[in-house]
């Protein structure tokens, strides 16, 4: 079993972007291996798994395989600017086995936690399968509450997920999951969340500055913003039809965060002005 997720990829050009958009380019960038993974993979068939943008472990196809050789001439990368020079990968040849293809793109499994392991062997590693899908479909939006994604990966967002970012306004959250600082900011612009991110995505390019993002829709009305406190992240639940008058993010610790914003009623709910995520004082 092999699980292809590459983090040298380029923009749309993951194996699983390959896997869904260019076939016979995925199937190149599989038939190319490293030396030190030749034992690892004796065997006649394949089981190829690719990790989607939610991070799961879907079944890409069944192959027949036969080791070819060490690559005689150079091979250009398909996922990336690179290339393997002559007689530094080894080379296989893959069929695609039609016996379990009706699963391809629908069986997703629990890779367990040897990720890092992304050769392993079916008769010694049971994999656990967590769903079957009735058909192939990108994974749902899981709506603001829920979003949460690394700068370095917005752009192979699903495009459902662009267009619901696209088509949005409001305050955001950058952290950095190293020094553990954050940043509100607001996206006002024709396109929305996703377009204030990208000049996120340049600039960061340049620097070591890696956040990660957290979003809160703009309303049609007057709603206050309930920020939830976990151990990692700041999640937004509600969104604003105006900045926040106020915000306080301690710079250490794990302290609670306060925000400040105004106040509506929804339903029959009133939803206080000032929320406190933790009983510990800033």
């Amino acid at each position: 079993m092999l699980r292809h997720q590459d983090k040298r990829s380029t923009k749309g050009r993951t194996p699983y972007e390959l896997w869904r958009d260019d076939r016979p380019a995925f199937e190149y960038y599989q038939s190319a291996q490293s030396f030190n993974n030749r034992a690892k993979l004796k065997g006649n068939y394949w089981a190829a798994f690719v990790v989607n943008s939610a991070g799961e472990t879907l079944f890409a196809g069944f192959y027949r395989c036969r080791y070819v050789g060490v690559n005689e001439v150079e091979r250009p990368w398909p996922h990336a600017v690179g290339t393997d020079a002559a007689g530094t990968c080894d080379v296989y040849d893959l069929t695609l086995d039609d016996r379990l293809n009706d699963l391809a793109g629908r069986l997703v499994i629990d890779w367990g936690e040897g990720e890092r392991s992304w050769i392993q062997r079916a008769d010694n590693q049971n994999k656990v399968i967590t769903e079957i899908r009735q058909i192939f479909r990108e994974p749902d939006f899981p709506g603001f509450a829920r979003f949460i994604a690394k700068l370095s990966k917005v752009e192979g967002l699903p495009a459902t997920w662009i267009a619901a970012l696209r088509a949005s306004r409001g305050v955001y959250l950058l952290t950095c999951p190293r020094t553990k600082e954050q940043y509100v900011g607001s996206a006002t612009g024709s396109d929305g969340f996703y377009g204030r991110w990208l000049v996120f995505i340049t600039v960061s390019a340049k620097s070591t500055y890696k956040p990660t993002l957290m979003s809160l829709p703009s309303a049609s009305i007057d709603a206050s913003t309930r920020l939830t406190h976990s151990d990692r992240y700041l999640v937004s639940r509600a969104g604003l039809k105006r900045r926040p008058t106020q915000h306080f993010i301690p710079a250490t610790g794990r302290t609670p965060y306060v925000v400040d914003a105004c106040v509506n009623r929804i339903g029959k709910r009133q939803i206080p002005k000032k929320t406190e995520l933790d009983s510990a004082e800033p």
